[in-house]
């Protein structure tokens, strides 16, 4: 199960993913939007977004980067395990808390406000669900990784996702005994990874560099002007 979970399941997840989110960018382009509700309700949206998009990409960069980063680099800079470590978890808790605050905030107003609920899609408020619960699971193992501050853990994680990325067959090894909450954690991460194709996620990858590259302004009209067009025939 071990290496089903941690040794299979990654590719499976990534397979998904890449192949999934083109298949919808060709099949159905007008689909591939975040579909705003601020309209219906601007009240709990600006602040609950804030805090939860804030939280959730310093959290998200912060695994890319803190996992994916070789060892090495940082031996180069100087960097011990276990201050990576104590950065992660100081860095990492205070963006998990904002995040899951920012989400809470959201996921109250799509539950209880009935025009949000109304134009809401099962899938909408699944993802967002799920998202949290993957947010209480990342706040849950700072409870266990303050129990041994040598960073020794965090290595396993950092060699498995690097031995996922250089196809090494055995990386599924160096986390088949970690802390349970750990293994939650990582599977949870790869079934979100297998819906995000599926969900509003995919707004995600739309990146609006052309918008902040725009050459002027966008001129918008706030009243309708009267034409005259001269006398009636």
């Amino acid at each position: 199960m071990s290496y089903f979970l941690f040794g299979v399941l990654p590719y499976l997840a990534l397979t998904v993913l890449v192949v999934g989110s083109i298949a919808r960018y060709e099949r159905d382009p007008f689909t591939w939007k975040s579909s705003s509700s601020q309209l219906l309700r601007r009240k709990q949206l600006v602040w609950g977004s804030i805090l939860f998009h804030v939280g959730v990409l310093i959290v998200f960069f912060g695994h890319l980067v803190g996992m994916l980063t070789p060892v090495e680099i940082f031996h180069m800079l100087g960097m011990s395990y276990g201050f990576k470590q104590v950065l992660a978890i100081v860095v990492g808790g205070v963006a998990g808390a904002m995040a899951i605050v920012g989400g809470a905030m959201l996921l109250h107003r799509r539950l209880f406000d009935p025009r949000v609920r109304a134009n809401s899609s099962f899938a909408d408020t699944a993802i967002l669900v799920l998202l949290c619960a993957q947010l209480v699971l990342g706040l849950g193992t700072i409870l266990v990784s303050i129990q041994h501050l040598d960073g020794g853990e965090m290595v396993k994680f950092m060699m498995w996702a690097q031995g996922i990325f250089t196809l090494q067959a055995g990386a599924w090894e160096l986390v088949a005994d970690v802390h349970w909450i750990f293994k939650l954690h990582i599977l949870l991460g790869l079934v979100i990874f297998i819906l995000f194709p599926f969900t509003r996620l995919v707004h995600m990858l739309s990146v609006p560099v052309r918008y902040v590259l725009r050459p002027g302004y966008q001129i918008v009209r706030t009243r309708k002007h009267k034409v005259n067009l001269g006398p009636r025939p």
